[in-house]
């Protein structure tokens, strides 16, 4: 049997090259030193974070509702210069229009139209707009 019935040209050296690194990484591999640690690359920020950002009331005030949707349970209000954890993105359809809404930790724990907040990458930019808010 030949091996390009199983694997075909075009990926073969993607397999050729996973497998030696594979085999690098294993902890017995010959060209490794003896008491040298394996490479473990570092944690990746977007994907290893807990939130996608920050996020500063930037309206008067803002409803956090159960669902992302004006019709749903209200459970509190946010004013204007308050920061949230923006844990999740959702776009909702809504007949032709489509509407973004996050999901906020903060003083409540739900959802907020994604137009009432401005969403930075750090805690710190955060807190900084939400103070020249208050000015």
């Amino acid at each position: 049997m030949r091996v390009s019935a199983i694997i075909p040209p075009s990926q073969a050296a993607l397999f050729v090259a996973l497998a030696l690194f594979s085999l690098s990484c294993a902890p017995d591999f010959p060209g490794r030193k003896a008491g040298e640690a394996a490479v473990v690359p570092p944690a990746t920020p977007p994907l290893s974070r807990p939130v996608l950002g920050y996020g500063v009331i930037g309206v008067s005030y803002t409803r956090v509702t159960a669902e992302p949707s004006p019709a749903a349970l209200s459970l509190g209000y946010f004013r204007r210069g308050s920061v949230v954890e923006v844990v999740e993105r959702r776009s909702v359809s809504r007949g032709e229009f489509a509407e973004s809404w996050v999901f906020v930790e903060g003083a409540y724990r739900g959802w907020l139209r994604e137009d009432a907040v401005q969403i930075y990458d750090n805690e710190a930019r955060a807190k900084t707009a939400s103070e020249s808010l208050a000015q």
